[in-house]
């Protein structure tokens, strides 16, 4: 993800306030009447506003946190989200006058975060979504900022980045009315940033009063005593305190304010995911994982490609390779290198590995070749595809087995169930409105023994399967016998 430096401090971050649940953030943006801000010069401080921006939206800090982004980035296997709509927010419109072959040639050139799609209208990050780590440990509290003018959000990024690199600024405000408290959070890249902050003499001030600043650790240990907190809930207080009050959380595994979740006095179904042809338990506590030594190794089913000259789309590998393979290969590849791993479900034949010299002699028009990689790092790459594939499937889990529009994309499984409770394809669940509540109604049927305790569902999410014409790919669950005595 691309930083930003001390001396080139963050422009135009948005805002997700600290009472506001997420998804009034980018879905409110398109609701609002656009802003006179700042200019719409064409210049290299203009594109690194836009840059800064749309990176933003999609950066780990944001995207996971805002219901309504998180909603287009998995609309499709593929994660493309339609610039026109980015474009459309708030903090965007002020550039709108560019036009999108503007916005889309600003990613292109200095963007090491994000990829736009061949025709210039859809826009996607490159590498999987993460948890951020360290947040708590990042931020500072600092009170004193007064009442609320226009343009204050930029003024508070502008300042904050005098002392580091910016990650986000979180203007907090009152539950019921959303006014501004006059205090703000902001969330620096890294803890040296904290340090300037925190240690700077003379004091931060704002219109030549001193501020009141302190850790976001301090804050929490401030209030928990003003509320009397002590023993265990002082400590969960001390942990889990977020500014995301209410909000979403894409890697949450315990929400109880989603609709069709289980109560907590029911027990969690069993989830479990089909990798190279093995069925392995997820771990849902810590968000998901599997156990490594349980993770088979399948020689062969990887291919390394070497040449591509320092950049990789990966719709460019993927598409040629549809008419042969029924899932798309799982593609790791990091921009800079000259080389990249394909991961496939099974062991390629010779007549695999011909097929794919052949579509692929060429990656961003560079001849590459074509092997198959050592032994140690096909087995590493296999547990990390494993892994990663455990994580995707908790999130998806999470999001889509939740009721509401069709039960989730997934359809038929999980609580959601053929359409969940008012689904948007009544009986049938899901948008396609068949039986099985997938997009095309093609969910497997259980076995009638197994009705009501297992589901089998089988997918691996980071390989981003072709599901255009085919039945959405779901989970496999196994729900726990309920025991209890007679």
């Amino acid at each position: 993800m691309a930083t930003v430096e001390v001396s080139k401090p963050v422009f135009a971050i948005e805002s997700k306030h600290v009472d506001m649940p997420a998804t009034e953030s980018a879905a409110a943006e398109v609701e609002e009447t656009a802003g006179g801000e700042g200019s719409t010069d064409a210049g290299d401080d203009v594109k690194e506003k836009v840059l800064t921006q749309i990176e933003f939206y999609f950066a780990d800090s944001n995207l996971p946190y805002d219901r309504f982004m998180w909603t287009l980035h998995t609309a499709n296997a593929e994660h493309w989200v339609p610039l026109a709509t980015v474009a459309s927010f708030k903090r965007m419109r002020q550039f709108q006058d560019k036009g999108l072959p503007w916005i889309a040639d600003v990613l292109r050139q200095g963007s090491d975060m994000l990829e736009v799609d061949e025709s210039g209208t859809s826009v996607r990050r490159r590498e999987e979504v993460r948890e951020p780590v360290g947040q708590f440990e990042r931020s500072v509290y600092a009170k004193g900022f007064g009442e609320e003018t226009p343009g204050l959000q930029g003024e508070l990024e502008i300042f904050f980045g005098k002392w580091g690199r910016v990650s986000a600024v979180r203007m907090r405000r009152m539950d019921q009315t959303k006014k501004f408290k006059g205090s703000a959070f902001c969330e620096y890249a890294d803890i040296d940033s904290v340090t300037r902050f925190l240690e700077a003499d003379p004091k931060p001030q704002w219109d030549g009063e001193d501020l009141l600043t302190m850790s976001k650790e301090a804050y929490c240990e401030m209030k928990i005593k003003e509320k009397g907190l002590t023993g265990k809930a002082a400590d969960y207080k001390a942990v889990h305190y977020t500014p995301r009050k209410g909000g979403f959380n894409a890697f949450a595994k315990d929400s109880t304010k989603e609709k069709g979740k289980k109560s907590n006095a029911e027990e969690k179904p069993e989830i479990f995911l089909e990798f190279l042809g093995v069925r392995l338990k997820i771990n849902q506590d810590d968000g998901g994982s599997v156990e490594e030594s349980e993770i088979p190794f399948v020689k062969g089913a990887s291919l390394k490609f070497t040449g591509c000259g320092g950049d990789v789309s990966f719709s460019e590998i993927k598409v040629p390779l549809k008419e042969r393979f029924q899932r798309a290969p799982y593609v790791k590849y990091q921009r800079g290198d000259d080389f990249g791993l394909l991961g496939f479900d099974k062991t390629l034949s010779d007549e695999d590995i011909a097929f794919i010299r052949e579509q692929l002699e060429t990656v961003n028009d560079n001849a590459v070749e074509w092997e198959v990689p050592d032994e140690e790092t096909e087995k590493a790459f296999q547990i990390e595809r494993a892994k990663a594939a455990a994580q995707r499937v908790i999130s998806n889990s999470d999001n889509r087995g939740s009721g509401g529009r069709g039960g989730g994309r997934g359809g038929r499984g999980a609580r959601g169930g053929r359409g969940g409770r008012g689904g948007r394809g009544k009986r049938g669940g899901g948008r396609g409105g068949g039986r099985g509540g997938g997009r095309n109604g093609e969910a497997k049927r259980d076995d009638a023994a197994e009705a009501g305790e297992k589901r089998k569902r089988a997918i691996e999410p980071d390989g981003g399967p072709d599901t255009k014409g085919k039945g959405v790919p779901v989970l496999q669950v196994a729900k726990k016998a309920k025991t209890g005595s007679s």
